[in-house]
This record gives C-alpha cells, sequence and structure tokens, in this order.
C-alpha cells in the first residue's frame, strides 16, 4: 500500500498539506528529514505515516504530554497500536508499555526527553527494533534556541549511540542558524530540508504603539467594538492574567485567565470552556496553547510584549488555522521590557556559584547522586541553571548521567499498622515490621529514608521496592517514591577547576545576551520602517517582495513609534544605602556577590533567598520596574 493510500485509509484525508510528502518521501529515501512547518501546519502526520510503513516502533520525543495524550487517543481510535511512557503512569500501565515494545506490537511510543536518562529504558530500547526517532520541538536542541532544553542536548548523541536508522526533526520556529544547528546534530542533509515558509496571507499582523497606563482600555475597546469570536490575549505575569480576566469580567465579557499557578483542574476546566465555544476570551500566559487544536481563533491580542520572535509567531499562529481572516494585535509598550530583562538575567548564575558547583563535583568521588533541590539551595542555582550547567559538563566529557533513582518513599497504611502487616508471614511480614522502625511518622504519612533503611536492615534496595509493589498489591497502603535522586559518574577527575569555572560562565553569559537580543528582536519590528508582515518572516529566512498590504504599515505607511519611557528615579534615591549594606552583612551567603543583591532589588527569587526568607524583606523587589543591568552596575559600586 503506497502513501496515498495509507493516507486515505488510516487518517481519512484525500491528499497531503503543504510539504508533507517531500518529508514522508526523504524520510523513507534517505533516513533523514527536518520539517519546519508553522503551528498547526501538520508536522505529525509526518511521523504517524511512516510509521505505518516501516517495519518496527516509532519513537516520538516531545516535552508536551497533553499533546501526548491527544495524539494516542486520536492514533487509537484509528486502530493504530501507539503509547506513553512518562510519569504519570502507575506500575502497570508502565509494564504494559514495556511489554509492548518486547513484543513488538507497539507501532507508536512518546516519551519526553528526560526518559532517556534512565538507564533500564535505554537498555530496552537497545534490544527493541527500532525504525525510526521523531523528534518534537527541535529548535530546543539548540542552544541558540528560543526555548533550549538541557536534556535536548543529549538527544543526537543518543540517536547514534541506539543507531536509529531513520530520524526526523520538527519544529514550528527555526531561523536559519536554529535549522543549521540540528541539520549538524541529526546529520541531516539540506537537500531534506522541508521548510513551508512562515508567512500566513490571512492573519492581519498589527504591532500597535501603546502607552502602558493605556492598554486596559484599549484591549477593552477592541474587545467591545470587533465582531465575536474566539479569542486569546496574552500577558507575560501570572497576576496580570488574573488582573485582565477579571477586568473583561467586569464589563460583561466572558473572559477567564489561565496559567500555570493554577490547579490543573482549573486549568483543564477553563480550557474545555474555551474550546467549547466560538466567542470566549482566555487571558493567558505561555502556558496555554501548545497542542490545543481549535482552528477557528480570530483574534490573538499580546498585552505584553512577547519575549522575542519566535514566540510571538508561535503564538500568533494559533490565529486563523481554519485559512479565514484574523486579527493578531500586539499593543508594544516599551515598560515592559525590564520584566522580560530580569527573567533572563534572573538564569544567569554567579561565578562563584558556578564555582562552589564544580568544587562540589570535582570532591564527590566518582560516583554520586545529586538531590536537586538541596544542591539548587546550597550552591544559589536554580533548578533549571542546575541542570543545565550539569548537562554542559557532560557534554563536555566531566560527567556521565546514569539511571535516577527515589531516595525514599512516603507511605500511608489505609487502616492501622498491624492491619498493613496482616496479609504477609514469615519473613516478609518481620522484614515489613523491621522496615517500618526505621520510617519517620507524619500526621498521615509514614517517611522510609531508602539509604538510612538500607543500611540499618543490611538488605538490598531491590528488596525494599519490592516490599513497597507488595503493599500496593495487598491494597493496604498507598505508596509513593520521594526525594528523586540523579547520579553521576565523574570522567575527568583530574579537570581543573577554574577552566570548567570560565567555560560554564561564558556559555550562560553568551546565553544571556543571545536572549537580551531576542527582546530587542521584538521593538524592531514594531518600528520596522516596510511591510512588517515581511519582516517577520524575514527573521525565518522567507524573503517576500511584495508587501502584505494589511499590516500596520502597509495600511498607514509609517513605521509605529514606541512610547519613551518615562526615567526611573536612581537606585540611591529608592534604597537607603546603609539599610542594604547592613541587610547584607547579615545575610552575606545569599546577597554577598553584586548579582545576588541586583536579583533581590530586581524581585527576582533565587534558592538562597528563599531559604533565608529575603522574599519576605521590605527592599525585596524595590527597583523591580529598573533594569537590570543598571541595578547590577550600582550594586558593584557599593
Amino acid at each position: 500500500m503506497n502513501i496515498d493510500e495509507l493516507l486515505e485509509k488510516h487518517f481519512g484525508f484525500g491528499e497531503f498539506r503543504d510539504g508533507q510528502r517531500a518529508v514522508i518521501e526523504s524520510l523513507l529515501n534517505d533516513g533523514r528529514a527536518l520539517a519546519i512547518f508553522p503551528t498547526g501546519g501538520g508536522k505529525s502526520l509526518c511521523y504517524q505515516l511512516p510509521a505505518l510503513v516501516v517495519d518496527g516502533v516509532t519513537l516520538v520525543v516531545s516535552p508536551l504530554i497533553a499533546l501526548m495524550k491527544d495524539q494516542i487517543d486520536f492514533l487509537r481510535g484509528r486502530g493504530i497500536p501507539a503509547a506513553r511512557l512518562d510519569s504519570s503512569l502507575d506500575l502497570d500501565e508502565t509494564r504494559e508499555v514495556h511489554d509492548g515494545l518486547r513484543a513488538g506490537t507497539l507501532k507508536l511510543l512518546y516519551v519526553a526527553p528526560e526518559r532517556f536518562n534512565n538507564e533500564r529504558f535505554l537498555n530496552t530500547l537497545r534490544n527493541t527494533n527500532l525504525a525510526l526517532m521523531a523528534v518534537d520541538e527541535a529548535h530546543c536542541i539548540s542552544e541558540w534556541g528560543h526555548n533550549f532544553r538541557p536534556d535536548y542536548l543529549k538527544l543526537a548523541q543518543i540517536a547514534r549511540d541506539l543507531k536509529v536508522p531513520r530520524l526526523l526533526a520538527l519544529t514550528a520556529t527555526a531561523t536559519p542558524p536554529v535549522a543549521q544547528s540540528i541539520c549538524k546534530a541529526f546529520d541531516i542533509p539540506s537537500k531534506d530540508v522541508a521548510n513551508t515558509g512562515f508567512y500566513r496571507p490571512n492573519l492581519k499582523l498589527c504591532p500597535t504603539p501603546a502607552r502602558a497606563s493605556k492598554r486596559r482600555a484599549l484591549l477593552l475597546k477592541r474587545l467591545q467594538t470587533r465582531a465575536a469570536g474566539t479569542t486569546i490575549v496574552y500577558v507575560t505575569l501570572q497576576r496580570t492574567a488574573e488582573n485582565i480576566a477579571e477586568f473583561l469580567a467586569e464589563n460583561g465579557l466572558p473572559a477567564r485567565a489561565y496559567h500555570a499557578g493554577l490547579e490543573s483542574e482549573e486549568r483543564n476546566a477553563t480550557q474545555n470552556w474555551w474550546m467549547a465555544g466560538n466567542d470566549r476570551i482566555v487571558v493567558a500566559t505561555i502556558a496555554f496553547g501548545m497542542g490545543i487544536d481549535k482552528s477557528d481563533v480570530r483574534y490573538v491580542y499580546h498585552f505584553n510584549l512577547p519575549k522575542g520572535l519566535e514566540n510571538y509567531a508561535q503564538e500568533i499562529g494559533r490565529a486563523g488555522r481554519d485559512g479565514l481572516p484574523s486579527i493578531v494585535e500586539l499593543f508594544a509598550c516599551a515598560d515592559d521590557v525590564p520584566s522580560l530583562e530580569n527573567f533572563v538575567y534572573g538564569d544567569t548564575p554567579t561565578r562563584e556559584s558556578l564555582r562552589a558547583l564544580v568544587e562540589k563535583i570535582l570532591n564527590s568521588g566518582e560516583e554520586f547522586p545529586v538531590a536537586e533541590y538541596e544542591w539548587s539551595t546550597k550552591l544559589d542555582l536554580r533548578s533549571l541553571v542546575l541542570r543545565t550547567a550539569m548537562t554542559y559538563l557532560e557534554l563536555d566529557g566531566v560527567l556521565k548521567q546514569g539511571t535516577p533513582f527515589y531516595a525514599g518513599y512516603e507511605v500511608r497504611p489505609f487502616g492501622t499498622s498491624e492491619a498493613m502487616f496482616s496479609p504477609f508471614e514469615g519473613k516478609a511480614e518481620t522484614f515489613l515490621r523491621e522496615l517500618f522502625k526505621t520510617a519517620k511518622k507524619g500526621r498521615i504519612w509514614l517517611k522510609i529514608d531508602s539509604e538510612s533503611a538500607i543500611k540499618t536492615l543490611g538488605c538490598k534496595r531491590e528488596n525494599l521496592v519490592r516490599a513497597m509493589e507488595l503493599l500496593e498489591a495487598k491494597n493496604v497502603a498507598q505508596v509513593r517514591a520521594a526525594d528523586l535522586r540523579q547520579k553521576f559518574h565523574l570522567s575527568k577527575p583530574d579537570a581543573d577547576a577554574e577552566t570548567l569555572v570560565e567555560s560554564l560562565y561564558e556559555r550562560f553569559a553568551r546565553r544571556e545576551e543571545s536572549e537580551l537580543n531576542r527582546i530587542n528582536d521584538v521593538l524592531r519590528l514594531v518600528e520596522n520602517d516596510g511591510c512588517q508582515s515581511n519582516a517577520l518572516v524575514a527573521y525565518f529566512g522567507e524573503i517576500r517582495e511584495a508587501p502584505c498590504g494589511h499590516c500596520l504599515f502597509c495600511l498607514t505607511g509609517k513605521p509605529g513609534t514606541l512610547p519613551s519611557i518615562e526615567p526611573a528615579a536612581p537606585p540611591e534615591k529608592l534604597v537607603a544605602r546603609e539599610e542594604l549594606i547592613s541587610l547584607r552583612q547579615t545575610h552575606s551567603s545569599a546577597l554577598a556577590a553584586p548579582r545576588q543583591l541586583a536579583r533581590f532589588l530586581c524581585g527576582l527569587s533565587s534558592p538562597a533567598l528563599s531559604k533565608e526568607k529575603l522574599t519576605r524583606a521590605a527592599l525585596f523587589g524595590k527597583l523591580e520596574t529598573h533594569r537590570f543591568a543598571d541595578v547590577l552596575s550600582w550594586c558593584e559600586t557599593l
């Protein structure tokens, strides 16, 4: 059966969308392809259909659990065996997936990139007939991409180690340099790159300069005077989402907030409510939209500046997927720049923290566990920054990551302790009773420290793990693993510490500069002296000669002019130097470095600040409207 017949039989489509046939043929003929399709452009078919052609399992790497679930439901509904492996599955579900891999009954398996840190999973893959590996959101592999994820960096080497015969990389937002880095990492020839372009003729692009004090009224006016239609309003902060949604609702508009700070039930309820109507408004942070399949979004407004053109293109790409005219308007305000810059600066570690990290690693022995929360707090490195630094060291051959493990368990008996032991007898009962003598008793949960229990009882880890499984199997207690630890092997114990510190610091500094440039790219689009639609797609390497005729520049004939920001008062006018110095002396570990002090004054939390409860101090966030670079310069003079 050829690919056209498979398309009709399994997916119900009479023809391929633009670019899909080229990608599938490259994949089947050359074994390599990169698909750069806009949001909603049909990327998933480019691996779902070949999975039916080739013999073996297609492994799909995606960071989005919600997207995995949706696609698996779709595939199973079409009679195609598909599954996922993630932390939400219970023991029986996980075993079922592994059984399917071993038996060869699965056609597609979806996993997150972090799954490859598990040695058991890698061993399973080595004994599996892998036909194809598809890497979604492939721009995450590039250090210079807009959404860099540390675990993505290792995927190219993993694909080589597993000897995967076919590899497909997919992304909606890749600039030419990012596309080149993806191709280099995965050995994809330039002839096997399919880029369907970024220009969307049905989107009316409106980058509208606006003053911060006028944006609420401007947004309300737009929503009250336009034709009804499904709407997304993007904001930067969670509290802004709450405030704007409340403001719109008070003015009679069907609006709700959506952000990562809400409980999952509330987020799901809001998403389902929005999906079910054709006139509803969701006010959301960037947590909203990934993997959502709604074709009739008529309006996307950016109340705040996006943090880069990649984010902007991805977010406006959720409008008008049905091909009908849609409006995407950005209320461009330079007042947003300091807060966007502060997010960037907040993720750049101090040299002191990196030096402490490197020294800790080199002094931890040949093999050592990493308790992420403990290390993060002690070294004053955010969790993502810590993981990124460890990944850099791994890529440089200094470290090798092993299988993560849980250092403890939490057990909640369904009845009394005696009732929990009653189904067991002999050695099993004795072992459990001795094991729970080591547990710390909370109000509801009994906490077991694995290392301490193993040492006390003189048993093996597998004995403890089996005991936890039996408690659940006998339905006498609820068991949950706790205290995840990463295991690392030190490959270069003689590495020079200062060389490693400087290498790490330079990488983080380059990334900081790259992220700051992205913010300026958005400002340049607003003030572009020419067709703004053409300027946006040119950023992604697509050159158009004819103006679009419907962006703000084409309609007005002049570029936008951003309102000037009122100059902020000098730091010394708002912060008493003596008070700050006194606070610094009291909290020397959390506020020692100028960058730590600047983060504190700009309201950027860090593990050290949280540990010492400095986020409650009167001076925390006192200069949050100031540019971080200015605050840092002032702190360096103290």
